[in-house]
């Protein structure tokens, strides 16, 4: 009986060894297993900073106490400011762009009204853009856009012997093409041309002088990026 005991007890520990060395063979080596992948997060933000060049292209329809003032026209200086505009990303290649800054302008009489001071005035032209970016020329990302603006006249002055110089808050239409050229991931540089068709109502002298005055500027923009 104690032979039988022992050739049990033999065969119970060769089972175990060999239970105990599968089990460990099983098990993943920490030398050879996978490292999980590093993945970089997409961000749908991004903004820039520009300096802004806004080129009017100017023409007006007037009149004087209800007749058309013949060959009167206005001439609308240029100006240079800057502006901050806020992109976000639906996809890697929709986006929209709210652009934001304020533009101080002098308007004065040209054609027949020429030599003539008319007032000036600072203009608020928040404008929202729908964009498509192109996404496979590596650092060089172009984009073109299309969108609504929405120009509030503010601090208005008449000059030259008239009263009052008052333009009527518009919407227009715009349009806009520009790059983005990536220096890493998330700085670059931009470059921007918009143009906005832009025609408000204008009244001087409370009136006396009326019609509107088709502005319609070119805001062509250079400055920085910053993608988050």
């Amino acid at each position: 009986m104690s032979r039988i005991v022992r050739l049990a007890t033999c065969a119970a520990l060769l089972a175990g060894t060999a239970l105990t060395s599968a089990g460990a063979a099983d098990l993943p080596s920490a030398k050879t297993a996978p490292l999980a992948p590093v993945m970089t997060q997409w961000s749908p933000w991004m903004i820039r900073g520009r300096a802004l060049f806004v080129v009017p292209q100017e023409s007006a329809k007037l009149k004087l106490g209800g007749a058309p003032i013949l060959g009167g026209d206005v001439d609308i200086s240029n100006s240079v400011v800057p502006e901050l505009d806020i992109s976000y990303f639906f996809t890697r290649n929709i986006a929209v762009e709210l652009i934001l800054g304020v533009t101080p302008h002098n308007v004065k009489g040209a054609g027949t009204l020429a030599g003539a001071r008319i007032g000036s005035a600072w203009l608020l032209p928040p404008t929202l853009m729908l964009q498509y970016h192109f996404t496979d020329l590596g650092a060089f990302k172009p984009y073109v856009g299309v969108g609504v603006n929405y120009t509030v006249f503010f601090n208005e002055k008449a000059k030259g012997g008239f009263a009052s110089f008052d333009l009527k808050d518009s919407f227009g239409l715009a349009l806009q093409a520009g790059f983005d050229y990536m220096i890493d991931r998330h700085w670059g540089i931009n470059f921007d041309v918009k143009k906005i068709f832009l025609e408000p109502k204008v009244k001087v002298n409370n009136g006396l002088i009326s019609g509107k005055v088709r502005i319609d500027p070119w805001l062509i923009g250079a400055g920085v990026t910053y993608r988050f």
